[in-house]
This record gives structure tokens, sequence and C-alpha cells, in this order.
């Protein structure tokens, strides 16, 4: 059927999300779905939106989520914006924000959507290499630029820049977007939200799927100057005027009102990761410093195919990325306690 379609589809080479296999006893350590489940008032508060209200429209508008988001965040509701996981939210960052003449810079080793969102909606870009740890400079965007958007901490690698490199970028590009993509920024990120005010350029975006344990649902949103926010709500009401439905509206506010759970969950993550990265190292891999729901790691002496392929073999599934640069590291997500004693096993068994 490809001779009725718009001249833009044959050259888009869609995003690939992390496969999503339905076997049992699987130990699924690929695409950093978070290993608790959500607050239980956010399962309550589910359980109530699933009435008869469900045949009415939800609110166009999110009002009660962006004055929760603005409260939480301490920014004004006329700075937040929301939209069907932070996926969306980009995609319409890209559309309203990201597509001037100069090109977009991001870096080489990055989300893998962008470049797939730029050929979408034509936009020029230009990669910008990590450094020899894999690291983000702030250095090496010094230079002229319509926009710039970077993960932090970055994926896949999960290495954070911190504050003061975000900000010595967006004083480097007075004039320019600068997008800061934080859908891990909760487990021990320094999030650039504490910069918003002083920078009129900065947008930042967070998600709800990761930290908050609602991958299922599909909520992100963004933080920056009212004047950004305006952009991307023109350009979503354009296009789909009612992103969110009321279930999602409903279990995104709650989350955000059990703030104990969130921590403990969060801490969780956190020390089953520092956990984790000990007994890799110990196996003599290469673990790069995280700062995500994940670890980036490489061993000197076994390919990193062969070894996913090996723990597949043994019902555990990682992130193989046959790519540049990265080719001979495997991501792997922090499952609970027993799914990374599990993968340890496996590993062991393999080396």
């Amino acid at each position: 059927m490809s001779r009725y379609w718009s001249a833009v589809v044959s050259g888009l080479t869609p995003y690939v999300p992390g496969e999503q296999p339905k076997l049992p006893g699987l130990v699924k350590l690929n695409t950093n779905e978070n290993p608790y489940g959500p607050s239980p008032q956010v399962l309550a508060a589910l359980r109530a939106a699933a009435a008869d209200t469900l045949r009415l429209y939800p609110d166009p508008s999110a009002s009660e989520l962006k004055q929760t988001l603005a409260e939480y965040h301490g920014v004004s509701s006329a700075e937040v914006f929301v939209g069907n996981g932070s996926d969306e939210v980009l995609a319409l960052v890209f559309m309203a924000l990201l597509k001037h003449d100069a090109p977009l810079l991001f870096p080489d080793i990055s989300y893998s959507f962008y470049p797939v969102y730029c050929k979408l909606y034509g936009i020029d870009y230009r990669t910008v290499p990590l450094d020899e740890q894999l690291r983000l400079r702030p250095e090496d965007y010094a230079g002229p630029c319509g926009a710039i958007i970077f993960p932090n901490p970055n994926a896949p690698t999960g290495i954070g820049l911190g504050l003061a490199g975000v900000e010595s970028i967006l004083q480097a590009h007075p004039e320019a977007v600068v997008v800061v993509d934080e859908a891990y920024v909760d487990f021990g990120g320094a999030s650039a939200v504490a910069l918003i005010a002083a920078y009129p350029n900065l947008l930042v975006v967070q998600t709800l799927s990761k930290s908050r344990s609602l991958a299922g649902l599909r909520v992100g949103f963004a933080l920056g100057h009212p004047d950004l926010i305006e952009a991307l709500e023109r350009v979503k009401n354009s296009f789909n005027s009612y992103p969110l439905d009321r279930l999602s509206l409903a279990g995104a506010v709650a989350s955000f009102r059990d703030e104990t759970y969130f921590q403990q969950m969060r801490q969780a993550v956190i020390d089953s990761r520092e956990q984790l990265a000990l007994e890799l190292a110990s196996l003599g891999f290469e673990v790069l410093p995280s700062q995500a729901n994940f670890i980036f790691a490489r061993h000197p002496q076994h390919d990193a195919a062969q070894l996913a392929a090996g723990l597949r073999a043994r019902s555990v599934i990682v992130r193989h990325f046959n790519a540049p640069r990265i080719s001979q590291f495997l991501r792997i997500s922090i499952g609970s306690p027993d799914e990374c004693a599990a993968l340890v096993r496996a590993l062991r068994e393999l080396m």
C-alpha cells in the first residue's frame, strides 16, 4: 500500500521500543519499568474514577493536575503542560519549539526517539559526541544552534549532569530553547526545575512512568516559562484537545498526594541499583555511574550480544543496543531484589 503513503512516510525509521515478551517466569529487565506497583492511593483513585462519569469527556485543560504539579514543583500552573506520556510531550516540543533554521543539538548517544522526531518534522539536527567516559560536556555545546535537547540523567548511559553544567549551557544560549528531558531524574539526578525562574529559555520534561510506577497510564508533563507553555498548548490544541483521560488524570493527581510512598519506592530502587552495581563489578564488569533506574555496563572479556543471548536463554531479558560506541554495553533495568539476584545467578552461569 506504499503508493498511498504521504512522501514523508517512506523516509521514516520508526523508534523501536523495548521488547514486551509474554513468557511465563520471565525476569524482564529491558524497559526500565518500576519493579514496584503504584501507590495504593493511586489504585483507589482509579477505582473511584471508573464510574458512570467515563461517558463524559475529561477536563481538556487538566486544571487539577496542573495545579497539583505546580504546587509540588513550586511553579505556577501557567508554567505547566501535561500530555499523554513524556513521549507525546516531547513530540509536541519538537514541533512547537525545536524547529529552526540553525540545527538542533543533542548527544550522539542519547534517547533514540530524538532523531526519529527530527525526521518526522523535518528538523535539521547535529549530534554532539559524549566524551571518552560517555559524559556530556557543556563546553561542547558552545557553538551556534537553533535549540538544544538532552536527557539528564542521560539514556542509555544513566550518567547525570550537575546543575552547574546545565546552567552553563543555558547561559551560553540565551536566545535558544534548552530542553532537559528528566525521565529518570528522581533516581538521583539534580532537577533543573530550580532554574526555571532564572531562565525563560529552559523547558524541563518529566514523566510518571518510571519513579511513580505509572507507565501503564501514560502521563508526562513539561515545566517552563509561560511563553514556552503557550507554544505547546497551541500545538496540542491543534492536534488533540483531550490528551489525558479521566483515569490518567485521577491517578496522576493521587500519585503526588502520597509522598511517603513515592520516597520509599524511589529509595528502594536506588538501593537495589547500588547493590547490583557492586555485584556486577565483582564479576568484572565496568559499570558506569548511574543516576537512573538502570545500569549501563560492559565486560572486557565477554561480548555483549552473546551475554544478552545467554541471559535470554535463561529467561532474563536485558537491552542490547547494536550501535556505534555502545555495542559492548548492556542496559539493565533495576528490578526487585529477587529479579536482580536472578540476573546475577544467570551471569555467573554464563561466565
